[in-house]
Order: structure tokens, then C-alpha cells, then sequence
């Protein structure tokens, strides 16, 4: 991806958000764009209208973290985007094929998928920055059992929100939330690395055959997916309310390992049960084939389980 163009979209957004006021400054009419105009971030930061005006151009070669965090301050940017402008600045500052060189591979070793096993309450997963799902317990497969069954590999989170729009709407009753974070945790790793030339296929993919994607990813909106609530409409058990939690392997940056968890006592927790004894057939068979890569580097690699065959149940 152009990082330039990142860059000045990014900063641009922001920038156009912001309303006078909000930052202490005056409004009133004779404002031709909406948000602060270039030499009032310039003020707020410190700087002058000249080198704010270079950074908004996408030329971050060079600037300092003091300066960044000045243009973050004025741009009353989250965690989320602060990072964000971090990982551009970065990006400025390095060559596409330093940046290839600096990738943790992504295969999935033995002993992370024995942690996924030994989940049996709640889905949980292993993803990448992509939406790419490389390893997964039986539950999620279960609770994925529309997804797997398309049997497209490598089984990908945002093409099933953009491109399987019926499936997904049913699956996820606050869809448009969902595809809301999809894109943003896309564009959060369209960041941390834009040399990525999967990444690249994958948004030019969405771009053209999903209008709801193109717009969103035009946003330019980021965030970190480290906890929160979500709530599903499994095709056999009904409605799940569960709660989650992500977490990043120290050896892995840029994988996500995300636990689903349901309220002891709750009806969730009882369909999760449910959910579980639908698919425990289906899940003895699939132990047996392999369906992720694996570290070959790894003495203790092994096959991560198949996805789950596509019977069909009635819904709940």
C-alpha cells in the first residue's frame, strides 16, 4: 500500500472530525470543510503550518516521537490511533523489504493448539491481522459451522462478513457493528504492515465485490479487539451472548488468540453445552485431518483439527 497515501488520508480524517470547539477554539461561520483547518493542528501542536502541512502530505521521514505525540494530542487521537500513526511513522522510516524480513511466521505449533484444545467451555481462536482463522477448538468450529462448510481455505472472517452477506446477517445480528470491526482491525494491520501483498488481495477482493466494505475502509477508523461483548444466532442452538478476551503470543506478534466466554448459570452457557454435544461427532472425525499449517521448525508440530463437515440443522 501506498504509505504516503495512508499517511495523508489518515491524518486528513481526523483532522475533519474534530469540531472547533471541542478543542477550545473558535467556530462560527466561514468554514468551508468541516474540522480544524491545517494551521490550527499546527498551533495545537506546536508546530509550524509549513511542517504540519508536510506531515499531513504523508512525508513522515524522520519526525519525532515528541512530535508525534504532539499531532496525536491535537488530534485528540485514541490508544488505537495513536498506535496507528506509530505504525505509519514506522512504515515511513523502512524499506517494503526490511519490513518482509521483520514478518513472524504464522504457522500455528503443536503446543498452541493443545491450548485451543483444552478449551472445551467457550470458542476460542487463533487469528492473524487478515481475518485469516489458523487454528481453532471444536467449539468454534461448531459455533463457524456455516463458515466451514462454504469450504473456502483459508477460512477468513471478513470475506464471510462481506462476501456470504445472508449467512453472515443471520449469524450476526448486529452485522453492521461486526463489519465495522472487521474493517477497522484490517486497517489497524494495513498499518503494522503495509507491505503485506495478502493483505493488499484481500482489501482489493473486498473493495470490489462489497460496496459496505469499500465504504467503511474509505473511514480510515482503527482499534485495538482485546475485549468486549457479542452476541450470535447459532443456525442449531439460537441466540449466545458471550463475552471475549484477545491476547497476543509473545513469540507470535501479530496473531491473536481470543477466548469466548458465557455468565455461569446463563442460557448461553447451557447452548454453549448443547452446542458442544451437536458437534462432538463431527469433531472426533476432524481431529484426524489436518487443516492448518503447522511450524515445521517446530520438533512438536502437528496438524491442527479439520473444520467441521456442513450438516445442516434447522435453526433454533
Amino acid at each position: 500500500m501506498d504509505t504516503e497515501s495512508e499517511i495523508r488520508d489518515f491524518l486528513t480524517s481526523r483532522r475533519a472530525r474534530i469540531r472547533p470547539e471541542q478543542v477550545e477554539l473558535p467556530g462560527g461561520p466561514g468554514r468551508r470543510v468541516p474540522g480544524l483547518r491545517r494551521n490550527e493542528v499546527a498551533l495545537l501542536a506546536g508546530v509550524s503550518v509549513e511542517y504540519y502541512t508536510r506531515l499531513e502530505r504523508g512525508r513522515l521521514g524522520g519526525v519525532s516521537d515528541t512530535v508525534l505525540d504532539a499531532i496525536a494530542d491535537a488530534l485528540l487521537l485514541d490508544d488505537a490511533e495513536r498506535s496507528h500513526l506509530a505504525d505509519l511513522a514506522r512504515a515511513a522510516n523502512e524499506s517494503p523489504v526490511r519490513s518482509r524480513r521483520r514478518r513472524a511466521p504464522e504457522a500455528v505449533s503443536r503446543s498452541m493448539q493443545l491450548v485451543l484444545d483444552a478449551v472445551t467451555t467457550g470458542p476460542a481462536f487463533v487469528r492473524n491481522g487478515r481475518m485469516d482463522v489458523l487454528a481453532e477448538n471444536a467449539l468454534f468450529r461448531a459455533l463457524y459451522s456455516d463458515l466451514y462448510a462454504l469450504d473456502e481455505r483459508p477460512v477468513n472472517l471478513a470475506r464471510f462478513v462481506f462476501l456470504q452477506r445472508e449467512l453472515a446477517e443471520a449469524f450476526y445480528p448486529s452485522w453492521s457493528v461486526a463489519a465495522d470491526i472487521n474493517v477497522a482491525i484490517l486497517r489497524t494491520e494495513a498499518g503494522r504492515d503495509p507491505h503485506d501483498r495478502a493483505l493488499q488481495d484481500l482489501v482489493g477482493e473486498l473493495s470490489t465485490r462489497s460496496d459496505e466494505f469499500r465504504v467503511r475502509w474509505g473511514a480510515h477508523e482503527v482499534r485495538h479487539h482485546s475485549s468486549g461483548q457479542k452476541r450470535f444466532h447459532h443456525p442449531v442452538v439460537g441466540r449466545l451472548d458471550m463475552v471475549y478476551e484477545a491476547m497476543e503470543p509473545m513469540d507470535r506478534p501479530g496473531l491473536n488468540f481470543l477466548i469466548y466466554s458465557a455468565e455461569p448459570g446463563s442460557p448461553t452457557e447451557e447452548r454453549l453445552r448443547l452446542l458442544a454435544s451437536w458437534a462432538a461427532p463431527d469433531a472426533a472425525h476432524a481431529g484426524s485431518e489436518a487443516a492448518h499449517p503447522v511450524d515445521a521448525s517446530d520438533p512438536h508440530a502437528a496438524s491442527a483439527p479439520s473444520p467441521t463437515p456442513s450438516t445442516k440443522e434447522p435453526r433454533a
